[in-house]
């Protein structure tokens, strides 16, 4: 039995252990017809053409997993930014963790998935939010499918949170392989703004694939700022897919950094539905031996006056690869609409690959729209700068790559972030860069 089949199979028993709920169960079997129908995405798809999912999809994955093992914080400190003070909310193999998580909030909901569907206070929030600005595509269907657990937060109107929200999902390899399908639903009311921090991590060599949603809507004069560190195992597979809903004067912001895992695809869309919206899609990928990092970025500009800024960063060695396939569509009606995409990439590899794919879909004819990509090797002429001015070839390398990627560094708005996206990019490339930022 192949993995689809294994799914199709496994949610009648997933169906049958939830409660009798006529609007979730529409959703649930409308969704898992349209994975039936559409399958896992191959590489005869365009936007998958360079990312190939055969490779993660033999493993017998559990899809249901067990709850063995309990997780102490010791265990598990070092993943958390643990010098902000913030809220945390933890899962475990799929599960809630309270006693992990501190969700302790004045003012704003922060709970499960599986109790807003199951309280009535947030049961019209729910309808009028999940599922609607998610994709009908093979993956997220197939989450939506098996969606239960995972976080929901909403941000009321004229709410500035006070310290930012952390989702962590842990992994513990009591199963061989396993498969999860986190489901995320976050709403910003008007004027109210959040920092979110999101990571997902295995705590063995065991196989995992995570397929996750996360859905944002960013309503009036709201602002969002979104982390996400992916510095996960060699054997960890991501495909995160996050939506984005902008309003009107809304600012969304999401910075990702990929430097672990086997396999990841970032499917990251944004929908500008109003004027003066702006959005930030900013990141850095570091990886090498054979791991392959594939970011798919769409912003629709639907109506007129709004910006959008693009900026991928990417260093590939050894046998790694990269797909940077970015999309900026404008609407007719979307004049006065200023759009930037770069993409720039270092292969420190001969062997290393990077595939990048920059469009523009362009109906309007009064706006300013840019985009590009490079791709090259470390500049000789610096790295012969600063060898003569004694600085050893490894360090004289790795300041470059730093500076490299230090603009996309530069819009990060939590120190402690910067902090320790710092020390993880010094520990890919195997040096004390000598100095905080």
């Amino acid at each position: 039995m192949d993995l689809k089949e294994k799914l199709l199979s496994s949610f009648l028993v997933f169906e049958n252990q939830l409660e009798d709920d006529a609007y979730m169960n529409d959703v649930r079997n409308d969704a898992i017809k349209a994975f039936e129908e559409k399958g896992f995405p191959s590489k005869k798809e365009e936007a998958w053409k360079y990312t190939s999912l055969n490779s993660i999809l033999k493993e017998d994955y559990s899809i249901f997993p067990k709850q063995e093992n309990a997780i102490e914080f010791s265990d598990v400190k070092k993943y958390f930014i643990h010098d902000i003070d913030s809220f945390k909310i933890v899962f475990i193999d799929g599960k809630y963790s309270s006693h992990l998580s501190q969700t302790t909030h004045d003012g704003m909901d922060i709970c499960l998935m599986s109790a807003a569907m199951s309280k009535p206070k947030y049961r019209l929030h729910i309808e009028n939010y999940f599922n609607k600005v998610a994709t009908k595509d093979s993956l997220p269907s197939l989450n939506t499918a098996f969606s239960s657990e995972g976080a929901y937060i909403h941000i009321p109107k004229n709410k500035m949170v006070a310290k930012p929200i952390q989702i962590l999902h842990f992994s513990t390899g009591n199963e061989s392989a396993v498969m999860l399908q986190p489901r995320n639903l976050i709403v910003v009311d008007e004027n109210s703004h959040v920092q979110i921090i999101e990571r997902h991590q295995s705590l063995t060599d065991n196989a995992v694939l995570t397929n996750s949603v996360t859905e944002i809507f960013a309503n009036k004069r709201a602002i969002v700022d979104y982390y996400k560190i992916q510095n996960d195992n060699l054997n960890a597979s991501l495909i995160d897919n996050t939506f984005i809903n902008q309003k009107r004067e809304s600012v969304a912001s999401v910075h990702t950094f990929s430097f672990g895992g086997k396999l990841v695809r970032n499917n990251l869309n944004f929908y500008q539905n109003g004027e003066r919206i702006d959005s930030t899609l900013k990141g850095i990928t570091i990886i090498g031996e054979k791991q392959h990092v594939d970011h798919n970025t769409l912003v629709h500009h639907i109506e007129p006056n709004c910006e959008s800024h693009q900026d991928y960063k990417g260093i590939f060695g050894e046998n790694s690869t990269g797909v940077f396939n970015g999309k900026i569509i404008v609407n007719k009606e979307a004049q006065k609409t200023n759009a930037f995409q770069a993409n720039n990439n270092i292969l420190v590899s001969d062997k290393a690959t990077i595939n990048t794919k920059p469009q523009l879909e362009i109906f309007a004819d009064d706006v300013k729209c840019s985009h590009g990509c490079t791709i090259g090797q470390l500049d000789e002429s610096a790295m012969f700068y600063m060898r003569s001015r004694g600085i050893p070839e490894k360090e004289a390398k790795a300041l470059l790559m730093y500076a490299f990627s230090n603009n996309v560094m530069s819009s990060v708005k939590i120190p402690e972030i910067k902090q320790r996206i710092t020390k993880i990019i010094a520990n890919k490339l195997g040096v004390n860069m000598g100095f905080d930022l």
